[in-house]
């Protein structure tokens, strides 16, 4: 495998690269919000990091994470679950992701920066923000397909209304 280098040009808002990684945002919270959940995984290298986690967590380092998953398999075993052993109420999620900021890393991938809000409608009920933060990702540029290694959706709040049940 070749390192390619990235420039800070490669980067910038409105390059091919920037827009790339802004689709991979918007398939990532379209398969969440279609509830296709079988989707979702893929987005993923084989062995990657996901994590959902407090802000005063994250901020101090500490490991506690609503969700962990390190790798595919795990995330292909977490749908699994959402899918046939939660029993929850059916429910529509709603994400509103901001345009992420780009950095080059040493490696060849690039790390991302996006804020996000989740809204929630229950069945009869008005619609809720249920959850914001920022998602913190590194991405794989190696190959045709750009996937996550790591995504952390750092949410805002210690308290989280019920339980998160699908990722963020």
């Amino acid at each position: 495998m070749t390192v390619v280098q990235l420039s800070p040009t490669d980067v910038a808002p409105g390059s091919v690269l920037w827009a790339r990684v802004q689709d991979l945002f918007a398939e990532y919270v379209e398969c969440l919000d279609d509830d296709e959940l079988e989707r979702w995984p893929h987005l993923f290298t084989e062995t990657c990091l996901y994590q959902v986690i407090a802000r005063e967590n994250h901020d101090r380092g500490l490991p506690l994470a609503a969700i962990l998953c390190e790798s595919r398999g795990m995330l292909q075993d977490r749908v699994v679950a959402v899918r046939e052993t939660s029993m929850y109420a059916p429910r529509y999620l709603g994400h509103v992701v901001g345009p992420a900021r780009l950095s080059p890393l040493p490696d060849g991938s690039v790390a991302a920066r996006a804020g996000y809000s989740v809204f929630r409608t229950l069945a009869e009920e008005e619609t809720r923000v249920f959850n914001t933060g920022r998602y913190l990702a590194v991405i794989d540029t190696d190959g045709e397909r750009l996937r996550f290694s790591e995504l952390r959706c750092v949410f805002d709040s210690t308290l989280i209304p019920n339980s998160i049940v699908s990722p963020i």
